[in-house]
């Protein structure tokens, strides 16, 4: 018996598992990127930008967004780890740094779970009208608690098969679209390419609204693009993270070009960025989402019932990930002391079920609903955490960058990492200058009014001074500096 007990893990101190196979990595990149953003809110960038505007702005932002990955990526394959921002922050910037990107991540994302399960009320309104909403958020959120509360295992391959719906729409609307352009199908102009293109050029196409639509458009494709930081948080149990945390980011830059850019090519080639039904996209009305439009177009009548479907899977995904990704990072949080040491507890399935149980409390803020309207809390809970993400990605950028720094001071050769960003310094300097543009014009107009709009000001850049004045508690409450290149730990040490 004696020997039975020694030779199985002490149940006392059980870990996470590294159970996400190299499928699993690829997907929770690319679901991650692919939502109600370019389902239902790229019409609106169409409409305000104008096609070329819009086609510029998903090309600059994915780029943008293809630095931010090839440097996590980096970090993340050298020092796998759960919680990586948390991790990256506190060893190559501050102690404080990393503490106040933690909380403001695992916040953003705990918020994010009660505006998707908002968001999932408004799209199943569109099947049963007569029904109360808060049942459908109870269901969803117990449902999103139990994926997560299996195992990593479950929560990967629940999320391989959200995405891969949302992958096959899209291919599907591309093919559709591209035969729609060509004049093979029905539903684009008679003339094929060259009467399509004539929508790149009527009024003020392509580019209408000039640079200020530009930068308006490029804070909604900012948020389009949120999620795909997920593969950080991912590789502390992925397989064999040295191989698949690279193998996965490769991908991201061709799966931003094809699923994102070409989209909004073949919808700006299709439908005027006048047509009015453009600007009329909130998520309770899928009907004139402009992929149902182009489907419609085609002759697939249906194609608003099936599209509500989709949409409603990007939603669950994306609460999927949000209850994953917030769960690990208060554990990440509670291993290096900087939360209680209740959520670093784990169970035999490798789950840190306490740290699971606060993130649920946190979104069942969805249940408000119940109290007000369901429009105006997913309003109010989308103001609360829109800023996080953003910073999330700065203290991306920022910790890369000192680490290659630190990396040069110790002479550590950087040939020896299993993974090696692109472009560096630039890759990280121009994601971190064009995330800070998006961050500080979020709500630029509203500076620009006779009287400024204080609570729209508040309501918008809250997050910047609530991580300013967490970091800075933190470092007069524990004395922590920002850490010397030389005194870097660039190794890898755990």
């Amino acid at each position: 018996m004696a020997s039975a007990t020694s030779s199985s893990p002490a149940p006392t101190a059980p870990s996470l598992q590294r159970t996400l196979k190299a499928r699993h990595m690829s997907m929770i990149a690319i679901g991650g990127s692919i939502g109600t953003g370019l389902f239902v809110a790229s019409g609106a960038t169409i409409s305000q930008a104008g096609p070329g505007g819009a086609l510029l702005a998903y090309a600059v932002v994915g780029l943008m967004v293809y630095f931010l990955m090839t440097s996590l990526g980096e970090m993340a394959a050298h020092l796998p780890v759960s919680g990586s921002f948390a991790t990256y922050g506190a060893k190559y910037v501050d102690e404080g740094f990393g503490f106040a990107l933690g909380w403001n991540y695992w916040y953003n994302w705990a918020v994010t779970i009660a505006v998707d399960l908002v968001a999932a009320q408004l799209v199943m309104a569109y099947w049963f009208p007569d029904a109360n909403g808060m049942l459908w958020s109870a269901a969803f959120l117990a449902l999103m608690f139990a994926l997560n509360a299996l195992s990593a295992r479950g929560f990967g391959e629940s999320e391989f098969w959200f995405s891969a719906i949302k992958v096959v729409t899209v291919l599907v609307f591309i093919a559709i679209g591209l035969l729609m352009v060509l004049g093979i199908l029905r539903g684009g102009s008679p003339e094929g390419l060259w009467g399509n293109l004539a929508h790149f050029t009527q009024g003020d196409a392509p580019f209408a609204g000039g640079f200020a639509a530009l930068i308006g458009v490029a804070m909604i494709v900012g948020f389009s693009f949120q999620g795909t930081e997920l593969i950080g948080i991912a590789a502390g149990e992925s397989e064999d993270p040295a191989r698949n945390v690279p193998k996965a980011v490769r991908k991201v830059f061709w799966r931003i070009l094809l699923f994102y850019v070409f989209a909004i090519l073949i919808i700006g080639l299709l439908i005027p960025y006048t047509d009015p039904q453009l600007l009329r996209n909130e998520l309770g009305d899928i009907s004139v989402s402009p992929f149902t439009l182009v489907f419609e177009r085609a002759g697939l009548l249906s194609a608003a019932a099936v599209m509500n479907a989709v949409v409603l899977t990007s939603v669950l995904s994306a609460g999927n990930s949000g209850m994953y990704a917030s769960t690990r990072m208060l554990y990440a949080l509670a291993r290096q002391g900087m939360a209680p040491r209740l959520f670093a507890r784990v169970n035999r399935r490798g789950v840190p079920l306490p740290a699971l149980l606060a993130t649920t409390a946190i979104a069942a803020l969805c249940f408000l609903t119940n109290i007000f309207s369901p429009q105006a809390v997913y309003i109010w809970l989308l103001n609360l955490s829109g800023m996080c993400g953003f910073i999330a990605w700065l203290g991306i950028a920022i910790s890369h960058y000192r680490f290659r720094k630190g990396c040069e001071a110790q002479g550590f050769d950087t040939a020896a990492l299993p993974y090696r960003a692109a472009a560096f310094p630039f890759g990280p300097i121009f994601a971190f200058v064009l995330c800070l543009v998006i961050t500080l014009g979020q709500n630029w107009e509203a500076f620009l009014q006779e009287r400024i709009d204080w609570n729209g000001v508040i309501a918008t850049y809250i997050g910047l001074p609530l991580f300013a004045a967490i970091w800075l508690g933190y470092r007069l409450v524990k004395g922590s500096r920002v850490v010397r290149y030389a005194e870097m730990d660039v190794q890898g040490g755990r």
